[in-house]
């Protein structure tokens, strides 16, 4: 519903304190050496106070809790945003904890990604604008530095708002640190020159709302049928995906948006915006030649459920948000310009 009015919380200034959360897994217990550079990244680039609450560095920690650290973090008048530690995989479970009238009442900035998509989704419920990326542990707490890329796009969602043309990362990489080593953090992950993005249908200009996040976390939502919307909140809405480190096979992808697409979801968004594929982990490297050809595929299922669900939908592969590094953050609720006549795109931060 293009007419639907959504809060951009206020900004945020320097000095001021912003709430540490775990609201999936509490890997800074695991990792504090990672987790302790992210805050002192936090403090030294952006100046900003980071506040942690019971469940910040407690693994196993129960969705009751990890709802209650979330619901005094957005309560405190002091703390001004809220920006997780990292992902996980059942955050769901915490949002019935929730109180949405706390939340309404107290709009901050909230960054995340990955298992952070049940929060966006909840705060997009809300009409309240958050930040798709930019977690602690691995945008703040990158060794060898934190990215510039990143680094502009973090200060737009956090303190200066406005429009915000993104392009294309001159480099990416889509392979990880190994934590449990320390004698490699120094060093830098390799890095691939960027081809730039792909697009799809792209001959006109589209504006809208834009929803989505990770496409694992979808799932778990099109499973639940809880925290979504009646599918007209959805209309002239612009998409976003990106799949998680787990590398989901072409089919899986195609049967998430064969879901959306019977469902009747996927007809109602104006365009697709879908981030760079993951295609490297420790459990499964994959050669340059592999990655390749685990891109194609995936992008070859996207068109196909696009072609049988919705042929006329806009679409921009490559882009530089979620799993891959750097990010930009991509505003859930924000308004988006995508003008695939300059090949350009423009979001309201």
């Amino acid at each position: 519903m293009q007419n639907r009015q959504f809060i951009y919380p206020n900004k945020v200034q320097v000095g001021e304190k912003i709430a540490i959360l775990s609201p999936s897994a509490g890997l800074p217990e695991i990792f504090p050496a990672v987790y302790e550079l992210g805050l002192k990244h936090l403090r030294e680039e952006f100046k900003l106070v980071p506040v942690e609450y019971p469940t910040t560095r407690k693994m196993g920690s129960t969705p009751k809790d990890r709802a209650r650290d979330i619901m005094a973090a957005f309560a405190d008048p002091e703390i001004k945003a809220v920006i997780c530690s990292i992902g996980g995989d059942d955050q769901i479970k915490v949002l019935k904890y929730l109180d949405p009238e706390v939340l309404r009442a107290h709009p901050k900035p909230f960054l995340g990604y990955s298992d952070a998509t049940n929060l966006h989704f909840y705060l997009w419920n809300l009409g309240i604008v958050s930040y798709y990326g930019g977690a602690i542990m691995t945008q703040f707490g990158r060794y060898y530095a934190m990215d510039e890329y990143t680094v502009h796009s973090l200060r737009h969602a956090l303190f200066q708002g406005g429009e915000y043309e993104i392009t294309p990362t001159p480099e990416w990489s889509d392979e990880s640190y190994n934590w449990n080593d320390p004698d490699t953090l120094s060093l830098r992950v390799p890095m691939f020159a960027n081809t730039g993005w792909q697009w799809h249908n792209a001959e006109r200009i589209v504006e809208g709302t834009a929803w989505g996040g990770c496409l694992e976390i979808i799932d778990y939502h099109l499973r639940a049928h809880r925290y979504l919307q009646p599918l007209e909140h959805y209309k002239g809405c612009i998409l976003f995906l990106e799949a998680s480190e787990e590398m989901p096979d072409a089919e899986y992808v195609y049967r998430v948006l064969m879901g959306m697409g019977e469902r009747g979801m996927l007809q109602q968004f104006s365009a697709l915006l879908m981030g760079r594929p993951k295609a490297w982990n420790f459990d499964n490297q994959l050669s340059s030649e592999e990655k390749e050809t685990y891109k194609l595929e995936q992008k070859e299922a996207v068109i196909k459920a696009i072609e049988e669900y919705a042929p006329s939908l806009l679409a921009v592969f490559n882009l530089d948000f979620g799993h891959t590094d750097p990010q930009f953050m991509l505003p859930s609720g924000g308004h988006l310009r995508i003008d695939g006549i300059a090949r350009k795109i423009t979001m309201t931060y």
